[in-house]
């Protein structure tokens, strides 16, 4: 074949590529658009299974027009018909993967309190189908499956030694979703400090947001062995602790009125403020230098303490010295002997 005879074939296959790629930018875009102002999110995952697809089937396309203008003996020809074969089923099953794994996130999304909200069945849905879409190409070369399943079989025993963590993490996981004590969206704190959102559950990982948005990853192993505090479960609303002091000069039952007041107001002014639970206070201790007790306000979920407890300390400094209410210094008496002879 000379180079007169490769022009045409090349500019066959490189026109696909372009085609491939002006129809994702423009009209799946489009579509894309289009699908975002419908009300209904299957068109979404359709639009997103979709993307970046169309340029490699476009090339595919030109690659089969293009091989009509070509001068090749049969069998190289049939050699590149079934590599062409071969990307297109797999292309297919990259497409059908996304979609079934796209609608099986939406359902779980949808189906709340039937399945968690997580990632996890979508991965696994995927990995499934991609299995079956490696099958189809095994059996379009010819080969036997059952010798290859019981290869799969021997070498899966010593796969499942080598990805021991992983497997692991992947049976925890499923653990954790399936026992629904901690769902997405709940504010959880680890025995080991870390504390935040529950963004996603994944085969391997846990994703926890911080309140200072950072992403901490946590094996799955990890959360179904550690101790975790979940401050969404059951209820969100919660008791938070103000620790204060007074003077021992202090009226307590005057102190006990103006704090609960205090409280009150900070409350009933935060959206974050739970009223349904009135403020108290409990003293409980002789200090060196003062009289120690506890605030108990109510939020409504975790995150609102932080809020409450700085407004409630302001207002409540300022009212303290409206009304003479004393937090002392610490204190400490020193005696010295005073002894003649030296």
């Amino acid at each position: 074949m000379n180079l007169n005879e490769l022009i045409l074939p090349v500019l066959i296959i490189l026109t696909g590529i372009v085609i491939g790629f002006l129809f994702e930018f423009l009209i799946i875009r489009k579509i894309r658009e289009k699908c975002l102002e419908s009300n209904w999110e299957g068109f979404k995952v359709v639009i997103k299974s979709l993307r970046g697809l169309s340029a490699f089937c476009f090339t595919i396309a030109a690659i089969y027009v293009a091989l009509n203008y070509m001068v090749v003996d049969a069998a190289t020809l049939t050699n590149i018909n079934k590599v062409l074969t071969i990307l297109l089923v797999l292309l297919i099953t990259w497409f059908v993967a996304r979609l079934t794994s796209g609608f099986v996130n939406l359902y779980t999304q949808q189906a709340e309190g039937v399945f968690p909200s997580t990632s996890f069945f979508g991965n696994i849905t995927k990995i499934l189908i991609f299995a079956v879409g490696i099958m189809v190409v095994i059996s379009f070369l010819g080969l036997s499956i059952t010798p290859l399943l019981t290869a799969f079989g021997i070498g899966g025993i010593a796969l499942a030694l080598a990805l021991e963590d992983t497997l692991s993490n992947m049976f925890a996981g499923l653990n954790v979703i399936t026992s629904k004590e901690m769902l997405i969206g709940d504010y959880i704190m680890l025995d080991s400090g870390e504390e935040g959102y529950v963004q996603d559950i994944t085969w391997r990982n846990t994703t926890i947001q911080s309140l200072t948005k950072n992403t901490i990853i946590v094996p799955n192993s990890k959360i179904a062995s550690t101790i975790i505090t979940n401050y969404h479960q059951d209820q969100k609303e919660m008791l938070i602790k103000v620790n204060m002091g007074v003077s021992y000069a202090s009226d307590l039952e005057k102190v006990e009125k103006v704090t609960v007041e205090v409280a009150r107001e900070v409350i009933k002014k935060l959206s974050g403020g739970d009223e349904s639970i009135d403020p108290y206070i409990r003293y409980n201790e002789f200090d060196d230098f003062s009289i120690n007790f506890t605030v108990f306000l109510s939020v409504k979920e975790f995150v609102e303490q932080y809020r409450l407890k700085h407004e409630f300390i302001k207002r409540l400094h300022e009212r303290y010295d409206e009304e003479d209410i004393v937090i002392p210094f610490p204190v400490r008496t020193v005696y010295m002997e005073n002894n003649a002879d030296n």
